[in-house]
């Protein structure tokens, strides 16, 4: 179940074209839709993100909190997912697969996630666990 702070975000997302106000007004957001490892349900959660060439990173941070985000279980166990962006004009839907990056290239990857988006190195330093660095790619795109 998406919590109300979620669902806000991703009402006011589809509003007006991918842009939202608040606390992450002028950020970069995608909508993530995975389905769930455990109900087979569809989830969407608001997450930011940063362009590699044709790729798209997240970051499974949750804030820095001590475990992993629920959808980024949910990807791990279901790596086909739904990822809306938008320009404030409008959004565009695309059909994409989850990779978590390992070792050196997850360590690169992070780095070019923090030279665009420094909060993400606050959050790793928040907490004990590696976070994790997915990289997403269009569902027909080679690697």
């Amino acid at each position: 179940m998406t919590n109300d702070f979620n669902r806000q975000i991703i009402e006011e997302f589809r509003a007006n074209g991918g842009r939202v106000g608040g606390p992450f007004e002028g950020a970069v957001l995608a909508l993530l839709t995975t389905i769930g490892a455990r109900t087979g349900k569809s989830r969407t959660s608001p997450v930011g993100f940063v362009r590699d060439g044709e790729s798209l990173l997240i970051v499974a941070s949750a804030a820095g909190a001590p475990e992993h985000p629920a959808w980024y279980h949910n990807l791990v166990a279901h790596p086909r997912v739904t990822v809306e962006t938008g320009d404030g004009t409008r959004i565009e839907t695309t059909a994409m697969i989850a990779e978590p990056a390992q070792g050196e290239a997850r360590d690169r990857l992070f780095a070019r996630v923090v030279e665009v988006a420094p909060g993400f190195a606050d959050y790793q330093a928040g907490t004990s666990r590696v976070l994790p660095v997915i990289v997403l790619r269009q569902a027909d795109a080679r690697p």
